[in-house]
């Protein structure tokens, strides 16, 4: 396998680097004004209407290319907590934390809807998933990102205090050509024809 150099990728596929961040301190205890969250659970719907909402414009594609009995699944199990940041009544954050790996705690999906975004919003969810995530006796807490992601993920995650530690090269039908997301999602990233 070469690894040096341009590969190309089907018209019919994307490709994305994925770093892998972790943190293995838990942070400082901080006096925090409490966030309006609410439980998801295993309501499928609400879910994938916020999931949407958030990585639609980043072609978020993994839970929308679930079955709603897969997702439910997941979002039922014990060790999983999907929480909703709410404002006015209205979902407008994500944060989705899987400690089903024995001794690690997963930043499974974090995000805001493009509106909410830069306004202190994204700094306060993620006070909160630190505290829930070390709450728990674990190694380490670790999330992935990519370049399809916001541009700035890797330094926020960074700034978070997680380090980067792998990297690997992400190649999956196109979503939007699948059907799974709708054709005019992500529009920085061009759908090609064959």
């Amino acid at each position: 396998m070469c690894l040096d150099g341009y590969t190309p990728v089907p018209p019919t596929h994307v490709a994305a680097v994925v770093t892998y961040l972790e943190r293995r301190d838990p942070p400082a205890p901080r006096p925090a004004e409490p966030l309006p969250l609410a439980a998801i659970g295993a309501d499928v719907a609400r879910y994938r209407a916020l999931y949407a909402a958030i990585g639609t414009p980043w072609l978020w594609f993994g839970r929308a290319r679930m079955t709603d009995d897969a997702l439910g699944t997941i979002l039922s199990h014990p060790d999983v907590e999907a929480l909703a940041l709410t404002e006015d009544g209205r979902d407008i954050g994500l944060l989705e934390l899987d400690w089903r790996q024995a001794g690690d705690a997963q930043l499974a999906y974090f995000g805001l809807v493009p509106e909410a975004v830069g306004q202190g919003r994204g700094r306060r969810l993620m006070d909160e998933a630190l505290a829930r995530a070390f709450a728990r006796p674990i190694r380490r807490f670790w999330v992935h990102t990519c370049t399809f992601d916001h541009p700035g993920a890797v330094a926020f995650y960074r700034r978070s205090g997680f380090r980067p530690y792998a990297r690997a090269i992400e190649v999956t039908p196109d979503p939007r050509l699948t059907g799974d997301l709708p054709g005019d999602a992500a529009g920085q990233i061009p759908v090609l024809t064959a």
